[in-house]
């Protein structure tokens, strides 16, 4: 770690009243949860996305993805927040004393920010834990019981108020992002003085476009990444760290 990419993160984030941290799968993978696009470990080295993630396939044998994406749910609740999520609640409870204000925009669709501690969470791509019927979208609250070991098929169960199938609440490919959690996250970016991005490899549009949003409207980008990323050349600072160690340091140094 550089001590110069430290003292250059701390300086931008001391004074900051409105901070947006925009998080990745890398904000996840310390928690032990695989990221999308690791060579080695990521997500859609196991399965076909687009046998897993598009409507078509729903439409083809819905019952193959809804066991999947419950097994995922299970994986995801078993998994625990890591520093970095809790260290972001820490100064956003802090920062809300000060009269500033600290939300986060996530592409993630785990629940770790949430049992981090944080209170203000836009989900980008959904929810692992939210579910809505395919056709009519109607928000479903069902019992849902998530396996303890993975099953190649299941039957999803039926909207009660037209009978079609209910899906799991995430953007699949080719899907528009939730056009209410979007008008969230662009109202936040216009009005960031600092957006932190952390876990994120940039290339996912149209979300990856919104740190550079923000920075045309004024604000400072801070990433936090151990490798460079496409986003990194757009960053006032770009700090080699990781969500587990460096929000944790970030977090002290503005206490101090």
């Amino acid at each position: 770690m550089s001590s110069d990419q430290f003292a250059d993160a701390l300086s931008l984030a001391r004074g900051a009243g409105r901070v947006e941290i925009f998080t990745g799968a890398g904000m996840s993978a310390e928690s032990g949860l695989d990221t999308f696009r690791d060579a080695r470990t990521g997500l859609w080295t196991k399965v076909d996305p687009v046998a897993f993630a598009s409507l078509d396939s729903w439409a083809r044998d819905p019952e193959p993805m809804w066991a999947w994406y419950l097994w995922r749910a299970s994986v995801c609740r078993g998994a625990e927040p890591n520093a970095g999520h809790r260290a972001i609640a820490e100064w956003a409870g802090w920062a809300a004393r000060d009269g500033a204000h600290l939300g986060v925009t996530t592409q993630n669709i785990d629940d770790l920010h949430e049992r981090g501690g944080a209170r203000d969470v836009v989900h980008l791509h959904g929810s692992l834990f939210d579910y809505r019927c395919t056709i009519c979208s109607r928000p479903w609250r069902g019992g849902v019981d998530y396996p303890a070991e993975p099953v190649a098929r299941q039957a999803p169960p039926a909207c009660p108020l037209c009978g079609n199938l209910i899906r799991p609440g995430v953007v699949w490919f080719g899907e528009p992002l939730p056009q209410d959690e979007w008008d969230r996250a662009e109202a936040r970016m216009l009005a960031a003085d600092l957006v932190v991005v952390v876990g994120t490899s940039g290339v996912v549009q149209p979300a990856a476009g919104l740190p550079a949003l923000a920075k045309q409207f004024g604000a400072r980008v801070l990433e936090i990444s151990p490798e460079e990323t496409e986003l990194s050349r757009a960053a006032d600072v770009s700090w080699r760290s990781t969500a587990a160690q460096g929000l944790p340091e970030l977090v002290l140094g503005l206490t101090l």
